[in-house]
């Protein structure tokens, strides 16, 4: 089982995360697009250690400035995990609002976008216990930072982009319960190898 959140080191946030990458995202194609920019180095697994949010705010500015900074050749997108801070999902959910308002203070709107993922993650209208909500249920609280114009040409290279969130719905059910705590195991058996 993993640390609690608030316990884990920046390399064993940074090593499950990429195991769950591995594994769940590209693993199982849960998002069809990862894999390229996995293989390619093109991912910034970087560990925030806030503490509250307004540190950890001041985190993500950074990070959307530096990645905005960056060639996409070297960083296309930037996963920013956060052991120490928002391990409540509704208190997480609530911060993503001042995400979107970090994008449009920085001017990054239309250049990037947040995307969530968190341990505890839960899509309205679904039970804690539902199996789906594990499509975006991640090691440790993270925010995903995304290129526009990359997400723009995956889903161009991707007819069936709409159709990704009702596969991985299809997906999680399938592997049930039991296979994701599975999966989940091997995540950390793998980053605890590494």
């Amino acid at each position: 089982m993993s640390p609690a959140p608030e316990d884990a080191s920046p390399q064993q946030a940074i090593a499950e995360t990429r195991a769950w990458v591995e594994r769940a995202v590209i693993g199982l194609g849960l998002c069809p697009f990862a894999k390229a920019v996995q293989v390619k180095n093109q991912v910034r697994y970087v560990v925030s250690e806030a503490t509250d949010e307004e540190a950890l705010l001041a985190a993500l500015r950074e990070e959307m400035n530096r990645l905005v900074a960056a060639d996409p050749a070297e960083v296309d997108t930037t996963l920013l995990i956060h052991p120490h801070v928002l391990n409540d999902f509704l208190d997480f959910n609530d911060f993503l609002d001042l995400a979107d308002e970090a994008l449009e203070d920085l001017g990054h709107e239309g250049v990037l976008q947040v995307a969530s993922f968190h341990p505890q993650f839960q899509f309205e209208g679904t039970g804690p216990d539902d199996v789906t909500n594990a499509t975006n249920r991640s090691p440790y609280p993270t925010l995903h930072l995304l290129r526009e114009d990359s997400v723009a040409r995956a889903v161009a290279a991707f007819p069936e982009a709409k159709a990704i969130f009702e596969k991985n719905m299809q997906t999680l059910e399938e592997l049930g319960a039991e296979g994701w705590a599975e999966l989940r195991a091997r995540c950390k058996a793998d980053a605890d190898a590494g």
